[in-house]
């Protein structure tokens, strides 16, 4: 059974005009927002500054994270040509300058997707040329082939989430390696040091404090740059219950130990989400 909830997780006020408006364009150009997937707190917020996070490769995944949203089944379709050029085409119209693009994970495909990655982004070169461009991407596997083809395509920002401390990946995390998420890490930055890397943690599912801070240690070492902190909130009944929700000061801390460790930007809270406030994070981690 999940913890009570406590006053300073209040669930955000939706904007339902301006979620309409944003899911009429994503459906115009037959595209998906990991927002709406995954039931983001954030989205009407995201939304109404114009921004998404554009989830490529379908909406059904090929693994059952007990943590996550998506729909877990047997994809129906093979990867879309057009997709890349509709994601191109959206963000665009959006204006954006920050464009973030994540998947689902497709374990049945040869490269997990990467090719469709590496042609989005390209498209979003050719039509946003002066937007940066954040990838999200699964561990494919521990296919360094398929890393090797997302970083040949040179997004700005790589982001992948080790979502956990390594105790509770066979339960929040079924399918993942601890070790292998952090190997593709290390590999984005061997192949090309000028892209930053980037990862996230949840808290609330029955972490310690020692082990968070060890996964921090680990992350810095193999050369991750900016760090996301955030609460896990069950998504629906059937999911993870929450173990803890945990104080805003608690993540405050963790914030500070971060930056005193040498991370380039932690940002941490309740709310927070990987690729929430995904522009300002960078410009944060910029300066």
């Amino acid at each position: 059974m999940s913890a009570r909830l406590p006053e300073w997780i209040r669930e955000k006020r939706l904007n339902l005009q301006q979620l309409h408006e944003m899911k009429s364009l994503l459906r115009e150009n037959s595209l998906h927002s990991v927002c709406e997937s995954l039931a983001c707190p954030n989205r009407s917020e995201c939304f109404s500054r114009g921004t998404a996070t554009f989830m490529i490769l379908g909406d059904v995944c090929t693994r059952g994270c007990g943590f996550c949203n998506v729909t877990t089944g047997r994809p129906y379709a093979p990867p879309s040509a057009d997709e890349p050029r509709a994601v191109a085409a959206a963000a665009q119209k959006m204006g954006l300058r920050h464009v973030v693009v994540t998947s689902v994970t497709r374990d049945d495909l040869p490269d997990g997707g990467a090719r469709q990655f590496a042609e989005t982004i390209r498209q979003l070169r050719l039509t946003l040329p002066q937007a940066a461009v954040e990838v999200l991407t699964p561990d494919f596997r521990g296919n360094v082939d398929a890393v090797a083809t997302v970083v040949a395509a040179k997004p700005d920002y790589y982001n992948h989430n080790v979502e956990t401390v390594p105790r509770l990946y066979d339960v929040v995390r079924a399918g993942s390696r601890f070790e292998r998420s952090l190997r593709l890490l290390a590999q984005v930055k061997r192949l090309d040091t000028a892209i930053v890397t980037k990862s996230g943690l949840m808290l609330g599912l029955g972490e310690r404090r020692d082990e968070v801070i060890g996964v921090m240690k680990r992350l810095l070492e193999v050369g991750c740059e900016i760090l996301t902190i955030g609460q896990y909130l069950q998504p629906k009944r059937e999911k993870l219950d929450v173990v803890e929700y945990v104080h805003p000061s608690v993540f405050d801390d963790f914030r500070r130990f971060g930056e005193e460790l040498g991370f380039r930007a932690v940002f941490a809270g309740p709310f927070v989400r990987s690729s929430y406030m995904a522009e300002a994070v960078a410009h944060e981690a910029a300066s």
